[in-house]
This record gives structure tokens, sequence and C-alpha cells, in this order.
């Protein structure tokens, strides 16, 4: 049996056979003596970084990743065991509306997802991606409008990409943004401590005061404290001193109405806020070491085995999903079939695989042959080395492109 992960550790492989990848999913979970488990949900708006931060979290890439928006496009769940605790990471399409979803010809499944996933979740994590100068000050409808239908789900505020961000000042005026000013109950007074010309600095530290009255703080809150330093990454304050911060036992929002949303930037509900990279793995750990912390007396649902629910065929169909869209231009990619013609294993354990990509016209077939045949080529290669990571064991991929 795989050793369960921990940060740092490396996760169990995800089998390379439907039927071995389904007994091993309805095998009965191997509970340790007092199991803990934490449910969490990531959500945002398409494109913040939603499956590369699940795919840091879990250790292995098993969620697909593009520039390009509604790269995932359903629910899918990873897995983290670590000693007694299990994590399971609900990765969701970004959040979006009905409009949206019709240009990009998106399944009814992409709108409801998300909020499937707010129903089953223990804990929400908001993600933000701080790079994007248009939409880093304020959560968009779709994100508000889901954190309102479940005040009752604590949530934490992620904003990713802070290594892009060049004026880190920034980030004290995003984080009062997202806020509404309030964390875990607490007023927050943001002061920079760092001049304005440090701007280049990687990891400048940010001060918070706290402004509440000291009989209103939380026991083992990270804000229980007066001052606090903020490093890229962690939260406010260091992740080894949150007790009960993220358990929901300050006291819950109240339900918001439509008009309360229309004049609200951010969500004053959040009960840590973490910055991190995820896409160089920066500061991931510190997150997970507080999703662990989290974790309540619970039973495991899966084995400490699994990694992922999603079949070994989902996850080869998604991964090169994951680069067509990202080499063909605009919305050439969202009508693009894929058929899996053979999947066998070979004689000394490899894999196997010949897929067939079905596009609509011809001009399209040329677009992703590429001339000479580079861009097929280079989409089976770095497909096949993303496949190795999953399976860890030798992939041959062949990509076949026709016209539908």
């Amino acid at each position: 049996r795989a050793p369960p992960a921990a940060p740092g550790q490396h996760p169990p492989p995800v089998a390379t056979d439907r039927e071995e990848q389904k007994r091993l999913l309805e095998n009965r979970p191997d509970q340790p003596q007092d199991p803990k488990v934490l449910r969490i949900a990531v959500i945002g708006a398409p494109n913040a970084g939603k499956s590369t931060l699940s795919n840091q979290l879990l250790g292995r890439k098993v969620f697909p990743v593009s520039k390009k928006v509604h790269t995932t496009r359903c629910q899918a769940r990873g897995v983290v065991t670590h000693e007694d605790t299990q994590l399971i990471i609900l990765d969701t399409p970004g959040l979006t509306n009905p409009l949206k979803a019709r240009r990009h010809n998106l399944d009814e499944a992409m709108l409801t997802d998300p909020w499937d996933s707010m129903q089953h979740a223990d804990l929400v994590l908001v993600l933000v991606d701080v790079s994007d100068r248009w939409t880093r000050n304020s959560l968009s409808r779709e994100v508000l409008r889901c954190l309102s239908q479940f005040p009752h789900v604590p949530s934490v505020l992620v904003l990713n990409k802070v290594d892009i961000l060049k004026k880190k000042f920034l980030l004290l005026e995003i984080v009062a943004d997202l806020t509404e000013g309030i964390v875990n109950g607490k007023k927050l007074e943001v002061k920079s401590a760092f001049k304005q010309d440090s701007s280049s600095s990687a990891k400048p530290p940010l001060q918070i005061t706290q402004a509440s009255p000291p009989e209103s703080k939380v026991p083992g809150s990270p804000c229980g404290q007066e001052k606090n330093q903020v490093q890229e990454g962690s939260g406010l304050g260091r992740s080894s001193d949150v007790g009960g911060a993220g358990t929901g036992e300050a006291r819950g929002p109240n339900h918001y109405g439509p008009t309360d949303l229309k004049d609200m930037k951010g969500w004053p509900h959040f009960q840590e806020i973490f910055m991190l990279a995820a896409l160089r793995g920066e500061e991931v750990d510190t997150l997970k070491r507080y999703l662990l912390m989290q974790a309540k007396p619970g039973p495991w649902e899966f084995h400490s085995g699994v990694l992922t629910n999603q079949s070994p065929q989902e996850i080869c169909d998604n991964i090169i999903r994951e680069k067509v869209l990202e080499y063909l231009p605009l919305e050439v990619p969202y009508g693009v079939t894929q058929v899996t013609d053979i999947w066998e294993e070979g004689e000394c354990g490899e894999l196997l695989i010949v897929q067939s990509l079905l596009v609509p016209r011809e001009s399209h077939k040329r677009m992703l042959i590429g001339r000479g045949g580079k861009v097929i080529s280079r989409i089976a290669r770095e497909a096949g080395q993303d496949l190795m990571n999953a399976f860890l064991c030798d992939v041959h991929l062949k990509l076949k492109v026709e016209v539908k």
C-alpha cells in the first residue's frame, strides 16, 4: 500500500486500469483509530488557478490546467490522506452565468456543480487572481451569491499569483476590499510596514492591527493577536497558532439578499487569509497544514490509496484537452471531440494510448496538426509527460486528428 501523502511526501499514483481504479474507489476505507475529515470546496472566477492549487495540495497532477477559461468542465474530487486525517478537495468549474455558459457551449453541470460542492463542504476556499488588475479588487457577483447562499460554511480567502504582482503594497488595498475590512469578526486596520519603493521585494510584510475589543477574540484564532506580521502565504498570523479559527465557532453571518450584495465588493466573513503562488507551489504547504488542522472527527470517505475519484480515462481526456486548449486559438478547442481508440498495457508495464481528436472543419484540422505536425506532436509529448506523473509509469501516447 502507498504511504499516506503528507506535506512534502509522495502521494499514491492513479491506477491505469479502469477496473482497478473502480475497485480502489469501492474499497472500504482503511479507517485509523480516530479518523478526521475535511471536505473543501475550491471556488472562484474562471482561471483564478483553482485546479493548479488543487493539484499542488494533492502533490500530483490529476486536474486539467490552462490559461483559457472553463478548462475544468465538471466537479471532481481529490483526496489527501495524511496520518489520521483525510482532506477531500472538490475542484469545481469556475463560477459563471448562463449567458457566458451558452457562449462557450458549456454543459448545464458547469452552472450547478460549484453550488453542489458548497452543499457538501465543511470549508470553502475562495481563490482570487491578484495579477488580474481588472478583477482583483472585488469578488464576482457569482462568488458573492454563492457565499451568501451558504453563510454557515466557514470561508477562507486565498490570494493567488502573488509572485506576479510587482507592486506588493497593492496587497493591502486588495485585502481591505475583498474582506470589507473585516476578518474573523474583527475590524482590520491595515498599515504598510514597508516603503513604497520596496515594490520589487518578493515577500514584504503586511502589518494588520486588530481594532476590535479584546473580549470579542475567538480562542486560538490567528487574528486574536494585537499585531501580526503577514508574510506572503501565511494567514493573518502563523498557521501553527490556529485553533478553532476555521471551525465556525464564531457567530456566523446572516443571510444576504440580492439588494445587500449589490453594494458589496467583498465578503466580511472570511475566517483567514492566505497569500500564495500556486503555480510555483510557494506557501501551498502553509495552507495545507492549516487545512489538516481544521479537520473534524469523522469517518474517511476513501481508502488511503485513492488520489482522485476520476477514472484513468477521464484524467487522460482532461489532460489532452488542456493541451488542445493551450495551443489552439480562441473558440476552436471547444469544438474538439475526443475518442479513445486504444488503451492497453504493454509487456513491461508501459501504457499505450491512441486517441482520435475529431474537429468540425478542415481548417481546424490544419491548425491542430500544425506545420510539419509540430502542434500535435507538442500536445502529445506534454500530455504524455503529465500522464506519466499521474500514473507513475511509462506512457506512449499517439494522437490522430480527423474531421467529424
